[in-house]
């Protein structure tokens, strides 16, 4: 083989592989910030099509639990709301087809279909505490994100120049 048939095929595999790099392969929960140049953080979600977001209401000083799944089409589907107190900010009834419960002291709202392309979330400064739970653990927020900082989670393919830049957020403890 000539010194320029190995620089072609060495060229080719180097193209490959940057092209590779490029296209997104892996299915993620994202928190990509909003109006700062911050890297994004995500949860790799390969089998699991679950999580939930968890905070503490600002006037309540209760735990909500706001529980998600992953749609075929990659867009978010609350399905259950979880609290504890009745008052200002929460529901006080269920929506067409949803269940309202009370177990135990806390309110539940089941059988939710609302279905989000993404949402935006502000993570707290001060009382929130967001955290999200994935694989029944819970992450902190404020660890990958910066309290304060809004983002728009969403369901998103990432590719491996995203994933190396971004922050990983099971791994962020």
């Amino acid at each position: 083989m000539s010194k320029f048939q190995l620089i072609i095929y060495q060229s080719i595999f180097i193209l490959i592989i940057i092209i590779f790099a490029f296209i997104p392969h892996y299915q993620a929960i994202v928190f990509q910030p909003n109006h700062t140049k911050a890297d994004l953080a995500y949860i790799l979600a390969k089998d699991e099509t679950t999580f939930q977001i968890k905070y503490t209401h600002s006037i309540h000083l209760s735990d909500v639990v706001e529980s998600y799944k992953i749609t075929p089409h990659q867009e978010i589907q609350q399905y259950e709301l979880v609290y504890e107190d009745f008052a200002i900010g929460m529901p006080s009834d269920a929506e067409e087809g949803e269940t309202f419960e009370q177990v135990n002291g806390s309110y539940y709202i089941k059988n939710m279909k609302r279905i989000f392309p993404f949402f935006y979330l502000r993570i707290g400064q001060v009382r929130a505490n967001h955290r999200v739970i994935f694989n029944n653990k819970e992450y902190p927020l404020s660890r990958s994100i910066e309290p304060g900082t809004s983002v728009k989670v969403e369901i998103r393919k990432l590719n491996y120049i995203e994933i190396w830049k971004g922050v990983n957020i099971l791994e962020s403890l």
